[in-house]
């Protein structure tokens, strides 16, 4: 059985022998190396490294090049922050600093990133790419729109939408482009990776999105190269206008009901892919807890249209003896992991704040990781500019789940997806970025309730 077909014939929906599986390695793979995610975004030979050890450690079917949805932007002149354990993050937005679009070109091969990105996956398609599918993967037009204007994005939406439209244009050329060089480097999957599209309505995905990222994918389809849609958030009511972009296949995280993806994407004839948790599990869980979730997302899944992936990028830290647990099942030889029942990673409690007697209004943001997760980075970049002068009357903490405390934080507040913005204890914007003048009188309102003086 050759792995690279499993993975293609799971796209095209067709029944496969086994569920086939494909890890999302992106920054763990710096982690296998023992180096830091800098170091290995930076270097082809670190990421050609760093795949061929993901898949000899791992077993799977399929594997992205690289995870990393900053490097059209660093190109197109953001600039990124590296941290310890996560891929870039973006940190300046060139069309809310100064720059116009006409400032702006579609990236040549040799700026920025480029060189390093297509030389490692011409290599690892070389060495790899008749084993197992590699992905290469692209940022969405809607996420690097967000890269390039930042939170004005949001506000453009609703009083310059010929604004945006211009920049929807040309961020679809750009991922074009980017797409076009991995099909030429050889990869047998092309993914848009567009997690930002989770924060807006149906109606605000239809207006903007539709339309550019269907041509990206008609773009991709034209090369005879097959297409996945990954997003992450609670994207459920967005799941219908993403098949209507006419992907093959489409990947969502834990945020999003399995079963309900599968019964939105199968009538338009799309496959699905996902939805192992991130953290509760794969980062924090025992191999026997991987083994069962893998166990509930195949069952839903099935072998037929269904590929088994973590929900987004893996984290940087994440116990390897979990990911070759989930491989084990997949290849029914999980019987020596049913006995590892400690979780890998250490409990913790998180002290609930009295948010009745504070003398400041407390603001709990929810996330993944903001300096890892498009969404939750702007949804942090939201609360930062509407705080802005209440530092007397009011305080925020952000809490990554990523942390044993902050998965004890989300279950007490009741929060159920990321990212969440809750006010004094109360939840208030799930998986959604309100504009600042909501957002600021949500705080001025919770301020004054409290009996204080902004």
């Amino acid at each position: 059985m050759n792995k690279k077909q499993l993975v293609l014939d799971a796209i095209l929906n067709k029944e496969t022998e086994r569920t086939p599986w494909v890890p999302f390695v992106g920054s763990h793979a710096a982690k296998l190396l023992d180096i830091s995610p800098e170091e290995y975004f930076k270097s082809a030979d670190r990421v050609v490294e760093g795949v061929k050890a993901a898949y000899r450690e791992y077993e799977c079917d399929g594997l992205p090049v690289l995870f990393d949805l900053q490097v059209e932007a660093e190109a197109l002149g953001c600039a990124i922050q590296y941290s310890q354990d996560n891929p870039p993050a973006v940190t300046s937005h060139p069309l809310s600093e100064g720059k116009t679009l006409e400032d702006l070109h579609i990236p040549a091969d040799d700026e920025g990133r480029y060189p390093m990105f297509m030389d490692a996956t011409r290599r690892l398609t070389e060495e790899l790419g008749d084993e197992i599918a590699l992905y290469g993967l692209i940022t969405g037009p809607f996420t690097l729109a967000l890269h390039l204007m930042g939170a004005n994005l949001f506000y453009a939406m609703i009083d310059k939408a010929d604004e945006v439209h211009k920049v929807m244009e040309f961020c679809r050329d750009v991922c074009i482009k980017t797409a076009k060089n991995y099909i030429d480097a050889g990869v047998a999957v092309v993914a848009v990776v567009d997690p930002m599209t989770s924060q807006i309505s149906p109606n605000d995905f239809a207006t903007f999105v539709t339309e550019p990222v269907r041509a990206v994918f008609d773009a991709v389809r034209s090369e005879g190269v097959l297409s996945s849609f990954f997003v992450c958030g609670n994207a459920k009511r967005n799941i219908e206008n993403m098949c209507k972009c006419g992907p093959d296949n489409i990947s969502i995280d834990e945020n999003i009901p399995l079963d309900y993806v599968v019964e939105t994407a199968r009538p338009f004839g799309i496959s699905v892919g996902g939805n192992m948790q991130l953290t509760a599990v794969m980062l924090l869980g025992s191999p026997v807890d991987n083994i069962q979730h893998a166990a509930n997302c195949v069952a839903i899944g099935g072998t037929k249209g269904f590929i088994l992936s973590p929900g987004c990028d893996m984290p940087y830290a994440t116990p390897e003896i979990n990911v070759k647990a989930i491989t084990a099942y997949v290849h029914g030889k999980e019987s020596e992991y049913l006995t590892m029942t400690q979780p890998s990673g250490e409990r913790a409690e998180w002290a609930m704040p009295d948010y009745k007697q504070a003398d400041k209004v407390i603001v709990d943001v929810v996330t993944y990781d903001s300096s890892a997760c498009a969404p939750c980075q702007y949804m942090m970049e939201a609360v930062k500019e509407a705080a802005e002068g209440l530092d007397h009357v009011l305080s925020f903490e952000e809490h990554k789940i990523k942390m044993p405390e902050s998965l004890s934080c989300m279950t007490q507040l009741g929060v159920e997806q990321i990212p969440t913005i809750v006010i004094d204890g109360v939840v208030k914007y799930i998986s959604i970025i309100p504009d600042n003048d909501t957002l600021r009188k949500d705080f001025t309102d919770a301020i004054e309730a409290k009996g204080l003086t902004v």
